[in-house]
């Protein structure tokens, strides 16, 4: 594994009183899925700051790597034919952003083995 990565931190802004609902489906459909398709997910959850809000860290080895994985994953049957739209209906917008980090920083973040 390369010394440094690039993690791409994605917060959601969910429609109100939803979240709950959204984070089982990242646990039990979204998670599952992308562990299938190799993705490197190193957090998840409801985020602290308010009720609405939720994130997703996912690590890649370069920039071209977090394209392709992603236009690999969102393009496929089981993502288009599967939680799709469960998992896209209670999100508002959503924002990433990529930095790289070094592998002791993403194993202190990490809370998905």
């Amino acid at each position: 594994m390369p010394m440094s990565r690039f993690v791409e931190i994605r917060a959601y802004n969910l429609e109100c009183g939803t979240r709950d609902e959204f984070h089982q489906l990242m646990l039990t459909q979204s998670l599952p899925l992308l562990r299938k398709w190799q993705v490197d997910v190193v957090a998840c959850g409801p985020s602290p700051h308010d009720s609405d809000s939720y994130y997703l860290l996912r690590a890649y080895d370069s920039l071209a790597h977090r394209t392709r994985s992603q236009d690999a994953f969102y393009a496929s049957d089981e993502w288009k034919f599967g939680p799709r739209e469960a998992v896209l209906a209670p999100i508002d917008n959503y924002t990433s952003v990529v930095i790289e980090m070094d592998a002791a920083t993403i194993a202190a973040l990490r809370t998905i083995p």
